[in-house]
């Protein structure tokens, strides 16, 4: 049985997987929230799962160093500085971040790749996110993770050709952007639809997430796949085979 700690086991995402832990016949080597402390965590684990909060991810990425134990990080609303943290430590251990980690989603991104790669820039790609009104970053990391996956099978930058928040009068579409619109309200746990829109023709690409229970599950088949791993990012593709 792997020792799987959780870092963020008292939210909605950490009561989940403690349930998927079970579920997957593994052991739950313990759970910390703020004030906890990771390396007394990450010394008894075999991995770390990590749905904190960005601000915590330097203390957490420390800890999995210091103990050498491979880390998942589930935690959304990153910044650019959060990512080269990733990058640093995955030079010591194995650290696989991404903003979602249900297998339907990873699916979805693998699509609207291969959607984007194949569909020239006459079609205009929009990607809309749904979650409940306690969500506190937009656009969802979800959004973010197929924005980048439509950027990668267009082989441009999201950073550059990125659209959001349209208000008031804005003109014309640029072309070759990528849209993004963030709803917000209720208890949904999470829609994304990616539309590739072209004149006179639409398709619509669409993951619905009924509960947190998905997002578990692919964290702790990830967290099962990442134990005994050598250092590197991965990314949760690679869990899939894709």
């Amino acid at each position: 049985m792997a020792r799987i700690g959780i870092i963020g086991s008292a939210g909605r995402m950490g009561k989940a997987l403690i349930e998927a832990i079970a579920a997957a016949g593994e052991d739950l080597a313990g759970g910390i929230d703020k004030g906890g402390d990771p390396l007394a965590l990450a010394r008894s684990s075999d991995v770390l799962i990590d749905f904190s909060s960005p601000h915590a991810l330097e203390a957490n990425l420390d800890a999995a160093v210091a103990a050498g134990v491979p880390i998942l990080v589930g935690t959304t609303g990153l910044e650019e500085r959060h990512h080269f943290l990733c990058d640093d430590a995955a030079e010591r251990i194995a650290v696989l971040q991404t903003g979602n980690t249900s297998l339907g989603v990873n699916m979805l991104a693998h699509l609207v790749r291969e959607a984007a790669s194949r569909l020239g820039e006459d079609w205009d790609i929009e990607i809309v996110e749904t979650h409940h009104r306690m969500k506190v970053d937009a656009p969802s990391g979800t959004a973010l993770l197929l924005g980048e996956a439509a950027a990668e099978g267009r082989m441009i930058a999201l950073a550059d050709h990125s659209e959001r928040g349209r208000d008031g009068i804005t003109g014309a579409r640029e072309r070759g952007t990528i849209g993004f619109a963030s709803l917000r309200g209720g208890s949904v746990a999470g829609d994304h639809t990616v539309h590739f829109l072209a004149d006179n023709e639409r398709i619509a690409l669409s993951h619905l997430a009924e509960n947190r229970a998905i997002f578990a599950r692919g964290a702790v088949r990830a967290a099962q796949w990442l134990i005994g791993r050598g250092a590197g990012r991965y990314r949760m593709p690679e869990v899939l085979g894709l």
